[in-house]
Parts: structure tokens; C-alpha cells; sequence
């Protein structure tokens, strides 16, 4: 069986990570299925929005660390590396709204995917940690997102002590947007994932790309990069009707 499904639900794309019995741990031939996966989903034209969740009982439990002790060549572990940063950094890069639906535990990388959409929906039952300092390694790549979301009190906290968090804590601190029974999460994902689909495209597209892009700026900075998407987006109204 493929290691990822890929199903269209009218415009949603709903992508289901497919190693139950590794808990959907990320080896490299589902990190890389993910990536195209994303990256098909932003070209594709009847697509306007993508979920993602995870088969059986969990959502994902990170690296597949079966698969990263047989990494004993340098270069093999740099390639992965790179592909894992790739992933995570797709979400932001992608015109077309994700919504990660997190089904069960999110664990390290796992978690690192569970925020790394533009809309989160949590199982009530679910948890997410951070974990690897309890295995002797460091959350790295992950780190750079949670950051950004938590800020870095609770972020160090949650990397560095390594307990992983409810499904209260994590809407709380604001990782996820809503808390569901397990029953109603996808139904609930494809839900505002089919609201995001309706939205103009070239509006969602600049709405990420700019809202992305002033995360990382200061204040004066960000307003510049509003004021041209403003400007660009009215000449865009412009010619709009000037079509019509």
C-alpha cells in the first residue's frame, strides 16, 4: 500500500500519511511522498486547499528512527536533513491554504508537521511533544517553527523538558485553532479547508505569501511589504474589471 493517500473532496485535497503500524513515522519514502505531494496540490487548478492527518491511531511520531540509525554515511544524513527542512518549509511556500487535522499523538517531527500548516484541528484526546532531548538528540529543525508561534519561554520549555502537551494546553497556547472530538475531526478540517477552497485564489495567495513574510520583519518594514501587496492588489481589482 502507498505510504500516502491522496483523495479530492470537490476542491480539498485530504492527504493521509499511511504507516499505522510505524504510528506514520516520517522515513525518507513518506517525507519525500509528502513534499510532492504538497507541492502536485499547489499546481494542481481544481485544488484550493489541502488537509493533512494521519491512518490509524496517531498523526505522526516524527523520524523514523529505525531508519536514522542505518544513516551512518555523512552525506546520507545531510541529504535527509535537507529534506526534512524542505518539508516543513513547503507548508509556508504554498500558495493554497493547509489544514493539518492532528487525529493522535504528534510527536517530534510529527509535531513539527501538526503546526506547520496555516490552520490546525486537534482530537481532543490527541497530545504534542517535543521529545528528543529524552533520546539525546535536539528538536532542531522543528524548533525554527514553534518559535515563531509560542514565542520562546514555552517553546524552550517544551523542547527542552521534552513532556508532551494536551489538547487544552496546545489550543491555549494557540498551536492549534480547534479542539474536537476525534469522531468530528476530519469533517471539521474539510469543512474550513472547503471555506479556504472558495476563497479567491489570488487573494489566499498573497494573503500567505504576505502574512508569512511580515511574521519575520519589523514593524516599518512589514508595512512597506502591506502597502505594495495593497497597491498590487488593486491594480489586479483594475484590470479585473476592465476584463469584464
Amino acid at each position: 500500500m502507498s505510504v500516502l493517500i491522496v483523495e479530492d473532496r470537490g476542491g480539498v485535497r485530504l492527504l493521509t500519511m499511511n504507516r499505522p503500524d510505524k504510528r506514520n513515522a516520517l522515513n525518507r519514502e513518506l517525507t519525500e511522498a509528502l513534499l510532492n505531494a504538497l507541492r502536485a496540490a499547489d499546481e494542481a487548478e481544481a485544488i484550493g486547499a489541502v488537509v493533512l492527518t494521519g491512518a490509524g491511531q496517531a498523526f505522526c511520531a516524527g523520524a523514523d528512527l529505525g531508519e536514522f540509525k542505518e544513516l551512518q554515511d555523512p552525506g546520507a544524513a545531510e541529504a535527509r536533513a535537507e529534506l526534512t527542512m524542505q518539508l516543513h518549509l513547503a507548508f509556508s511556500r504554498m500558495r493554497k491554504p493547509v489544514i493539518t487535522a492532528i487525529n493522535g499523538p504528534a510527536m517530534g517531527g510529527g509535531a513539527g508537521l501538526a503546526i506547520a500548516g496555516d490552520l490546525a484541528v486537534l482530537s481532543q484526546n490527541a497530545k504534542i511533544g517535543y521529545p528528543e532531548t529524552k533520546h539525546g538528540i535536539v528538536a532542531a529543525i522543528v524548533m525554527a517553527n514553534l518559535v515563531r508561534q509560542i514565542g520562546p519561554k514555552t517553546a524552550f520549555e517544551l523542547v527542552a523538558i521534552g513532556e508532551p502537551i494536551g489538547a487544552e494546553r496546545a489550543l491555549a497556547l494557540g498551536l492549534v485553532n480547534r479542539v474536537v472530538p476525534i469522531q468530528e475531526l476530519i469533517d471539521e478540517a474539510l469543512f474550513l479547508a472547503d471555506k479556504l477552497a472558495h476563497v479567491s485564489r489570488t487573494a489566499m495567495a498573497e494573503t500567505k505569501r504576505l502574512f508569512y513574510e511580515v511574521v519575520e520583519l519589523p514593524l516599518d518594514a512589514a508595512l512597506e511589504r502591506a502597502r505594495d501587496t495593497n497597491r498590487r492588489m488593486r491594480n489586479f481589482a483594475q484590470l479585473g474589471k476592465k476584463d469584464s
